[in-house]
């Protein structure tokens, strides 16, 4: 796995702790960040992906868009 690879991965990794963090927290949970940073790590791991397959991406933020791109490569995610 090349250096991007990694960086995307772990980055996509510290957004679902965030995310997750926020969704269990019982006295003030703050739902909106939970769900910006799922946005986020949905982002990350599909960019890891492409990543993977030397596949250029534009700096683009649309999880309709990323998931079609990786389909190819992922025909699982499909479901």
């Amino acid at each position: 796995m090349n250096r991007l690879v990694e960086e995307w991965i772990y980055k996509a990794k510290g957004d679902y702790h965030s995310a997750f963090r926020e969704y269990r927290e019982r006295n003030n949970p703050n739902y909106d960040s939970a769900g910006f940073h799922a946005q986020q790590c949905a982002e990350k791991y599909s960019k890891a992906i492409l990543q993977v397959h030397d596949e250029r991406f534009s700096r683009i933020h649309d999880l309709l868009a990323l998931p079609d791109s990786c389909i190819i490569y992922e025909p699982e995610l499909e479901d």
